[in-house]
């Protein structure tokens, strides 16, 4: 049985891909109010992450031609940060292409008991992201990866966002540590608990902290905490994780996770998969229509930074292009999840198991 059944709904992608929505997860408040747009180095984008890939051994050279493309990691990134310049765009697409790799190691580790393996990585990680020119050539692809990744995004903004974002990035390591124990006891989180920990493994403040990379420009943390800023960042957020939990949870109920919005309403709240999903549905949209409240907000932020000092409207120039990139993520999130190889669990020969993870290569028999 589809996953989501009468997927009959036609849309067009900006690429003029058509693409099935199935109702349950149609947006019409997206499709209609947040245009999709790719950036325009995006073709050779999809070229360099490709060759990259290869060239660190993330994917083995037949997953890479048969699923990169189809994937379309760069796509999402090539929609969310318009106005970065070419060379930042290429350093957050390949973390970004990375960040999936990543996301599939550790799955893969949680289905096989690794753990090991993922207590190993954990740590080497760990050091990679303190000291990325020390891990270049380490024995462990997805190590160097990150190394190489992390080594080119510090190379853009001072030494302040460096630090703050390896602070970020610390917290998501350990959040995937959280979320390993939980799946290897089969362990639900409550609702709460669940919220918090997906913000991390989510890594809410990352793709955030990158907003500004792609703007190249650092905020103060008085433009930076602000709390419209901050609201409206975390709303673009909340919209990406709990839009990809209602479009996952096919995939993940498949696969015994327990680390889903929708599993942990079923669990903890006596919810049916159908009310599940609906919930799901309520809080994204409610997402959408905050974050379009908190956008008024920071434009009016945005013109009282512009003080007439030249300062001033940097500053106001740059959280304008975070903003925008913001509204980018809400339709770029949207349609990756219906272009993207990733969430297409109907035709796949195991439901539970992504053809474009090469089991072999992770060391599984």
């Amino acid at each position: 049985m589809p996953a989501f059944p009468y997927s009959t709904t036609n849309r067009t992608a900006a690429t003029g891909t058509a693409v099935a929505v199935p109702p349950s997860l149609s947006l019409p408040v997206v499709e209609a109010g947040f245009s999709r747009r790719l950036h325009p180095y995006w073709p050779r984008l999809q070229e360099k992450t490709r060759t990259w890939l290869l060239e660190k051994r993330l994917m083995p050279a037949d997953k890479v031609a048969e699923y990169a493309d189809g994937l379309c990691y760069t796509d999402l990134m090539a929609g969310y940060y318009l106005g970065a310049g070419d060379e930042a765009l290429q350093a957050i697409a390949d973390y970004s292409a990375w960040f999936f790799v990543w996301d599939d190691r550790h799955d893969r580790d949680v289905v096989h008991e690794r753990t090991g393996a993922w207590r190993r990585l954990r740590v080497r990680l760990h050091a990679a992201l303190d000291s990325p020119a020390r891990h270049l050539h380490d024995a462990d692809p997805l190590v160097a990866g990150l190394a190489d990744s992390a080594g080119r995004l510090f190379a853009f903004l001072p030494k302040t966002w460096n630090a703050r974002f390896t602070r970020h990035f610390h917290t998501v390591i350990e959040a995937y540590d959280r979320e390993f124990r939980n799946r290897v006891e089969g362990r639900v989180p409550t609702v709460d608990e669940y919220l918090a920990l997906r913000r991390l493994t989510f890594a809410h403040w990352i793709w955030t902290d990158l907003l500004e990379l792609a703007a190249g420009r650092e905020l103060p943390d008085r433009v930076r905490k602000h709390s419209a800023f901050r609201r409206a960042a975390l709303l673009s957020q909340e919209f990406a994780a709990w839009y990809n939990d209602l479009c996952s949870l096919p995939k993940e109920l498949a696969g015994d996770e327990v680390h889903n919005l929708g599993i942990s309403l079923i669990t903890h709240e006596g919810l049916t998969l159908e009310e599940a999903v609906e919930e799901l549905r309520r809080r994204v949209e409610e997402c959408v229509s905050e974050f379009l409240a908190a956008e008024h907000e920071v434009l009016s932020l945005a013109d009282q930074l512009a003080d007439g000092t030249v300062h001033g409207k940097e500053l106001s120039v740059t959280v304008l292009a975070c903003l925008g990139n913001m509204r980018n993520w809400f339709s770029s999130v949207y349609w990756f999840h219906h272009e993207s190889g990733r969430y297409r669990v109907d035709n796949w020969d195991d439901r539970s198991t992504p053809p474009y993870v090469n089991n072999e290569a992770a060391g599984e028999k």
